[in-house]
């Protein structure tokens, strides 16, 4: 995205088409359009095309750029997770490892990154019916995997809203959910995380549509993305209009759900009734 973005911008400072740029590197107005958006993968020879096409001489620009197409085309590891994994959602976990902040609204169950590992295989076991005890454990490995975000040294900012009937929904057993609601309350503590919980008292809100993430990075050139999950694909919404409607809908959430403090303090008192 980040070089699709750059590529973008080179484009349209020097006045060419999209569809002068495609007959450069022999190719559509379509692919330069799925290029700059990020959504193909790059070829070195297409870089180093457009670059000349866009004028781009200097040597350490190209290379600098030519380098990023490298590190583009570089499988992350979540691709290992690739066969127990829905097509569309490594496109999600590439980026959310970008992400610099992750806002998030759950109704259904805990939002992935805050699952304790026995709730995740609740989750994931009731999600995956008829799969194999290795493949639930590996797609529980992979969420697992991806909580390694919060805790480290470059850890984006975490801001999540769960409905109360995420934590009232009971995935396992008594034990299961009690130390889930457990771990909740510890990781609320942490300095990055921001979590809140809109209460059944509130009545309706601004969540009406269902689940949803705002994932913002930390480069200027690239627009937030939205993603809604859905049955069987998902989509991801960049357009301004579309993020601007979804960032509202969240900071109303915020707005309107207890702060972090009473959230906790209704975190606990679940856990006593559990």
């Amino acid at each position: 995205m980040l070089l699709g973005s750059q590529l973008r911008r080179l484009r349209e400072s020097r006045g060419i088409t999209r569809e002068a740029a495609g007959y450069s590197i022999r190719a559509s107005e379509s692919k330069i359009s799925r290029m700059e958006l990020g959504r193909v993968s790059f070829k070195t020879r297409d870089v180093e095309d457009l670059l000349t096409l866009y004028g781009i001489t200097d040597e350490t620009e190209r290379n600098s750029l030519l380098s990023l197409a490298k590190e583009a085309n570089v499988a992350g590891w979540w691709h290992s997770y690739s066969d127990v994994l829905p097509t569309w959602f490594p496109t999600y976990v590439g980026l959310e490892g970008a992400a610099s902040l992750i806002r998030s609204y759950e109704v259904q169950f805990v939002h992935g990154l805050l699952q304790t590992e026995a709730y995740a295989h609740a989750v994931v076991e009731r999600g995956m019916k008829n799969a194999s005890v290795s493949d639930i454990d590996k797609r529980v490995a992979l969420r697992m995997e991806r909580q390694k975000y919060l805790v480290s040294e470059n850890a984006p900012d975490f801001h999540v809203v769960l409905d109360e009937a995420a934590l009232r929904r009971p995935y396992g057993d008594r034990e299961v959910m009690r130390g889930q609601l457990q771990h909740l309350i510890e990781i609320s503590e942490r300095p990055n995380v921001r979590l809140q919980v809109m209460p059944f008292s509130f009545g309706g809100h601004a969540g009406e549509s269902g689940a949803f993430t705002v994932l913002t990075f930390p480069e200027s050139d690239l627009s937030d993305v939205v993603y809604l999950e859905q049955l069987t694909s998902a989509l991801y919404l960049d357009k301004h209009e579309d993020v601007t409607q979804y960032a509202k809908a969240m900071q109303q959430l915020q707005d309107d759900s207890p702060g972090p403090n009473e959230s906790r303090d209704v975190l606990r008192g679940l856990l006593q009734l559990s």
